[in-house]
């Protein structure tokens, strides 16, 4: 019930930026306090930014924005050490990415060496500078974004490094009322301006364990492992998920359970985020993309096909 608290609180002031996207905003703040990263992946304009900063600022935590671009290097992101000329000595001075929250917008337009530097630090939670490891905050948390329609000058994401990421989220366009609605709210000053803080660091950290608390029966496992494992199998699909999309939906799937106000995850849990959470892990074959097959369509049809376990709680 804490959980529960805690989101509806923090997706309220997030609403009141954010117009008519609840469902993304419950997703993300699932995946953060589950302990993954989200990568946004849509058209410019449609609130990717905003969603970032009034996370950060609903948490009442640190925010800090990397614009990504060909000539970014990856010191400019982790940090590095320079001469004091007064002590005669190297000092190291922090990168942005010692924050809590980090927003890498188009993460596609900066070069693979890069865009590694910062997938090891969402890994391990860490930086390592000239044999040195420096450990990043506790709340530290990446939100990626990716403009979809415009490849000239970027360097596609491989699919090992988007397989860092927990989920693929994608904001959409808002329908007219909904845009009726973000114009009024913007005629004097922005939304994000008005927003405050409703809860703070310490709050997160505990929710954070409360989540791991949160129980998911046998049953649960072997449906979120014969889901990944039939993509796997699936005639379209080139390569299926790997182990690492059945933790995601797993860690995820409890922290939806944990915002619905449960103690234990249920299938649907599972099925609000599989495609998700799966459909940037998988690769279509040839034939497939002639087929105009989609991934997201595939991740459908094998929920559609894996029999969904009952549990008695």
């Amino acid at each position: 019930m804490q959980v529960k608290k805690f989101g509806e609180k923090v997706l309220k002031n997030i609403a009141k930026v954010i117009i008519g996207k609840d469902n993304v905003i419950e997703k993300t703040l699932a995946v953060m306090i589950s302990g993954g990263h989200v990568l946004l992946n849509d058209v410019p304009g449609v609130g990717k930014t905003m969603l970032a900063r009034s996370l950060a600022i609903s948490l009442g935590l640190e925010f800090k924005r990397i614009q990504c671009t060909p000539d970014l290097l990856p010191t400019d992101i982790t940090g590095l050490n320079v001469l004091d000329m007064r002590t005669k000595e190297f000092v190291f001075r922090p990168g942005p990415i010692f924050t809590d929250i980090l927003l890498a917008d188009e993460v596609n337009r900066t070069t693979p060496r890069t865009q590694s530097a910062l997938l090891e630090a969402m890994a391990e939670k860490q930086v390592t500078i000239d044999g040195k490891t420096y450990p990043l905050n506790d709340c530290f948390f990446v939100i990626a974004t990716q403009n979809p329609v415009e490849f000239e000058g970027t360097f596609s994401l491989p699919e090992a490094q988007l397989d860092r990421f927990s989920i693929c989220l994608s904001m959409g366009y808002p329908d007219k009322e909904q845009e009726i609605k973000m114009l009024e709210g913007m005629q004097k000053v922005h939304p994000i301006e008005s927003i405050k803080p409703v809860t703070e660091a310490s709050e997160l950290t505990k929710v954070r364990e409360l989540v791991k608390n949160v129980r998911i029966d046998p049953s649960i496992l072997e449906y979120i492992t014969t889901v990944v494992e039939n993509t796997r199998k699936h005639p379209d699909l080139l390569l299926g998920s790997s182990p690492r999309g059945s933790i995601a939906l797993m860690n995820i799937s409890r922290g939806l359970a944990a915002l619905s106000g449960r103690n234990f995850v249920i299938p649907d849990d599972v099925k609000k985020i599989a495609v998700d959470v799966l459909s940037h892990r998988i690769m279509l074959k040839p034939e497939a993309r002639l087929m105009k097959r989609t991934p997201e369509e595939i991740i459908h049809e094998i929920l559609n096909t894996v029999e969904v376990p009952l549990i008695n709680d």
